[in-house]
């Protein structure tokens, strides 16, 4: 309970009363009011209760007296003070248990609580049925039988009012006393210990503090006060407003007016309903009162109201008894503390402030009092207090878009909505309270903050509304009830749901007329995938094997958008490396393809050309660089390949891949994974944005159950919302329509720091050619032979030659070759050829980095034939390393069915030599071989002579001539132009 304060009115309770006769009685006829009092034998004495004012201090006193009686029945001294403690041991009852208690209570110095109301009303019920006496400290200090005398106690009903009568221009005040119902002349009864009434040898206990207090004001002035009509004003003002709160006034001089004018009145002021709030201390004050017309009046002021008529004349306005009573009603039923501060004299209620913030409290409190029109005033007023307390409203509307499903989301809080970026802020923190406008913050409730989880997890905010994919379609259908969606939006889930989970459905679409190739079947069937993602607008992941042919499969989707609508400028970022292969591939197979290289120190640094081309080709970190200004082009398509290199979503190149505006978006990647699942949520994140929902979702959904705690199910729902977006074939899946042996060759464009070193040795090496003639060539071959070794070293590495490592760069075949290494040898075993042992070397201290297990044959190993039986043999082994001369000949690694030539020689037959190590009878898998080039050096002069020059490069294998014989001067220039 709420302590004392001086300063606040009584709080405690009244219980019933027993009723009670007024008026002075005998000792006998008190007693036998109570006929079952305790009458005990005269040979064993007697025990009483004495009451009074404490020898020390103001305080009510009462005390357990035992003494024995005259042969007349009569008190004999000496009265002995008796502890009540050890007669709880003999009380049948817990109301003469308490009783007891009670005494123990009040017979010492004791400190005012709100126990003592309590305390009183059972000592002045006197359930042990004991003769109460008055001690009277004046005759003795001590109780003896000369300073005690019997009284009566009791809890009557005590009602007061206050009479104004006016006579001529004179007024007349009194107050009106009865004791349960019958009058009483103030003049007969004292007020004792500001806490009863006493009327001769009657104690009354009062509980109504006010009404005691009126008492003793009028009493003080005799109860009655004579005051003309100005001293009347300043005595309503200043003493009859307040005491009208708690005590009845009766001014008998108010004339009845008719009933029609009083109808007419109390219709034009309709009471509205209030609660004023307020702090005190630890606890928050609820008032309520009612507003008629001007008049405020608190619900439990006892307060006339008046109005005054048309002529003047003061009229009664009549209190709305049954609103009043219901609104009282109301309050009781809201709070289990409330009920039982019906009996005090307050005007207010209370609660403890952290019962009155209760959330799960206040929040339904306050919105019944909203639904009963309650104007609430004073609760944002409250120290510390921000909350809102509105009950949040949350409506709910998923429309369809062109590619998205917005979902307008209005949560309000009164008249405050929740932006929803607060919201986000709110649910990604976990938090129920949400910040407003208004500096309020709003409580979500429970059941919506997960919904809202579920929402943002799988959306993006766009201004005031959500916007969720149409890819997500699945995501849509299990966070929405149904009556939440709009028919066309029911309508096209129906429709995806019906397409997307039956492959079997995709048409196949022709090969486009402009298409210099023909397409095997796995392909036209990645050529119609495409397409039919296209005519839902959705973004996907071409996840072919290496040497299935990606880039031809674009090439091919490319001329198909241009058949099957108005062209469009389509955008292909890839590492430098491939540059080269894609200008390679587009001449060779689709040569009416009109494109434009973005890279280079002398780019443009504008888009205004870009609508000229139907292809726009940059690299990652082109696109980092000039992302500010390429992001206001929108494309048709904008294609990464290689899409692992933006699988860090913290990295620029994701952030600036993630700005680029197109209609559609492609990635291309042969290691949609490589090292985690997260891999894969960077590259569907962009190509189909929302579909895995935030990084967050993602991880706590996917990655961590996946990749820490190896959980099916969530592989299986990953599978399950990815696997439409995703095509993937392997080599297995395909081997039917593949070649026995492919060969293919990848471009790995050189690095600044490397084309430095090689154009300075290329110099170097041209610059002796030009200064002598055929003669002194042909008589210093090996000198020749040293100069283009050295330029086929640097297309390696730098390091092959003596020079310092690389400033932040790594060589472009290595760089390659691990990219490609890390993409197939989860499924495949590697052989790797390389005509450099040193260059092995290099590429061993980068398979360890990686952790790839692996073994390596050179001219020194002698334990050969284990290290062959180690890769065959060993599921963990992935790569053999090989050096050329070493591992030509002589060796069956059929375990293995990718090849890499390092460094590509002169000599086919040698170069199938090595290939033939995989490619021989025992084989069952296709083979895929790749040759490593780097562009505009020697090495792809040696290709294209190979190809275009089949007479040359037969006088350069042949073996009855030496390695360089029949090569002149200016074929040698050649090769270093």
């Amino acid at each position: 309970m709420k302590p004392q304060n001086p300063n606040t009115k009584n709080l405690e309770n009244a219980e019933n009363y027993e009723p009670y006769s007024s008026g002075e009685t005998s000792v006998e006829k008190h007693l036998a009011n109570y006929p079952s009092a305790k009458k005990e034998p005269e040979s064993e004495g007697k025990t009483i209760v004495v009451i009074g004012q404490h020898r020390y201090y103001k305080l009510f006193s009462a005390q357990l007296i035992q003494c024995k009686l005259t042969k007349g029945a009569q008190l004999k001294n000496p009265l002995n003070i008796t502890n009540p403690i050890d007669f709880m041991w003999q009380a049948e009852r817990p109301e003469e248990l308490k009783f007891y208690a009670a005494i123990s209570k009040f017979q010492t110095f004791y400190d005012k609580s709100e126990a003592d109301k309590e305390a009183l009303r059972l000592l002045f019920k006197n359930p042990a049925r004991y003769q109460f006496y008055e001690h009277d400290h004046r005759i003795s200090e001590k109780v003896n039988i000369r300073s005690v005398s019997p009284v009566s106690v009791s809890v009557p009903a005590i009602d007061f009012q206050i009479r104004v009568e006016r006579n001529a221009k004179m007024y007349s005040v009194f107050g009106e006393l009865t004791i349960n119902e019958m009058p009483c002349l103030l003049h007969e009864i004292e007020v004792r210990l500001g806490q009863f009434i006493t009327r001769g040898s009657s104690w009354y206990l009062c509980e109504n503090h006010e009404i005691l207090e009126a008492i003793s004001y009028f009493k003080k002035h005799e109860n009655e006060f004579k005051l003309k009509e100005k001293s009347f004003e300043a005595f309503q003002r200043d003493v009859l407003s307040e005491m009208e709160n708690y005590i009845p006034v009766n001014r008998t001089y108010i004339k009845s007016i008719s009933k029609e004018f009083t109808q007419e009145v109390n219709a034009q002021l309709a009471p509205q309903k209030l609660i004023y709030i307020a702090e005190d201390g630890d606890y928050i004050s609820l008032t309520p009162a009612m507003r008629y017309g001007n008049q405020e009046v608190a619900l439990r002021s006892k307060k006339q109201l008046y109005g005054l008529d048309t002529r003047g004349d003061t009229y009664f306005i009549k209190r709305d008894d049954t609103a009043e009573d219901q609104f009282s009603a109301m309050l009781m039923r809201q709070h289990p503390h409330l009920p039982e501060q019906m009996e005090n004299e307050l005007q207010y209620y209370y609660l403890h402030k952290a019962h009155f913030l209760d959330e799960n409290w206040f929040l339904k409190a306050f919105d019944e009092w909203q639904q009963n029109d309650i104007q609430v005033l004073g609760f944002n007023e409250i120290k510390g207090n921000k909350f809102n307390p509105n009950k949040a409203k949350v409506n709910i509307e998923v429309t369809s878009g062109l590619n998205w499903f917005n979902t307008n989301v209005e949560v309000k809080f009164g008249n405050q909505k929740a932006s929803l970026k607060h919201l986000s802020k709110a649910v990604k923190n976990k938090s129920r309270y949400v910040q407003l406008d208004d500096g309020t913050m709003g409580i979500i409730p429970e059941e919506w903050l997960l919904k809202f989880a579920k929402y943002f997890n799988s959306a993006k905010i766009q201004e005031e509304a959500l916007i969720i994919p149409k890819m997500s379609f699945t995501a849509v259908e299990e966070m929405y009830d149904e009556q939440l969606l709009d028919s066309q939006v029911l309508t096209e889930i129906a429709d995806y749901r019906s397409k997307l989970t039956n492959f079997k459905e995709v048409e196949t679409v022709s090969a486009p007329k402009d298409l210099q190739a023909s397409l095997r079947s796995y392909q036209l069937q990645g050529l119609s995938w495409l397409n039919f993602l296209d005519d839902f607008n959705f973004g996907g992941c071409l996840a072919d094997d290496m040497g299935l042919g990606k880039t031809i499969q674009v090439i091919a989707f490319i001329l198909h958008l241009r058949e099957k609508r108005s062209r469009k400028t389509h955008f292909l970022v890839l590492p430098t490396s491939l540059i080269h292969n894609w200008e390679i591939e587009l001449e060779k197979f689709a040569s009416s393809i009109k494109y434009n290289l973005h890279h280079g120190p002398n780019r443009p640094k504008t888009t205004d050309h870009f609508s000229d081309y139907d292809l726009v080709i940059t690299t990652y970190q082109t696109l980092v660089s000039d992302v500010s200004f390429i992001r206001e082009f929108t494309f048709g398509y904008v294609f990464l390949d290689e899409s692992q290199n933006i699988k860090n979503t913290t990295s620029q190149r994701y952030k600036a891949a993630c700005l680029l505006q197109s209609l559609n978006r492609l990635v291309l990647t042969g290691t949609p994974i490589e090292n985690n699942t997260f891999d894969l949520y960077a590259q569907l994140s962009f190509a189909c944005p929302g579909l895995l929902g935030t990084k967050t979702f993602f991880r706590h959904t996917y990655a961590v159950p996946i990749d820490k705690f190896k959980k099916r199910d969530s592989a299986k729902a990953l599978q399950d919302t990815v696997s439409p977006f995703i095509l993937r074939r392997t080599k297995k899946e395909v081997a039917k329509e593949l070649p026995e042996k492919t060969e293919v060759t990848i471009f790995c464009e050189m690095g600044p720091e490397q084309r430095r070193v090689y154009d300075a040795y290329e110099k170097e090496f041209r610059e002796y050619l030009s200064a002598h003639d055929d003669e002194e060539i042909d008589k210093n071959p090996m000198h020749v032979l040293r100069g283009i070794t050295r330029l086929r070293q640097i297309c390696n590495a730098p390091q092959l030659v003596g020079e310092d490592k690389l400033k932040g760069e790594t060589p472009a075949k290595i760089a390659m070759l691990m990219e490609q290494l890390r993409s197939i040898t989860g499924n495949h075993k590697v052989l790797v050829f390389s005509q450099f042992v040193s260059m092995l070397d290099l590429i061993q201290n980068e398979l360890k980095t990686e952790k790839i297990k692996h073994v390596s044959l050179t001219g020194s190993t002698k334990n050969r034939g284990a290290v062959v039986k180690q890769f065959q043999e060993n599921e963990d082994t992935r790569v053999f390393l090989i050096s050329l001369k070493a591992g030509g000949t002589g060796l069956n690694l059929t375990a293995a069915d990718y090849v890499f030539l390092v460094d590509p020689w002169w000599n086919p037959a040698v170069e199938n030599q090595a290939i033939d190590r995989v490619y021989r009878i025992g084989q069952e898998k296709h083979v895929i071989a790749a040759r490593l080039i780097c562009p505009d050096t020697v090495e792809e002069k040696i290709q294209l002579m190979q190809e275009d020059k089949s007479h040359l490069a037969k006088k350069l294998v042949g073996e009855s001539k030496p390695f360089l014989k029949g090569m002149g001067k200016e074929a040698m220039l050649g090769l270093v132009r």
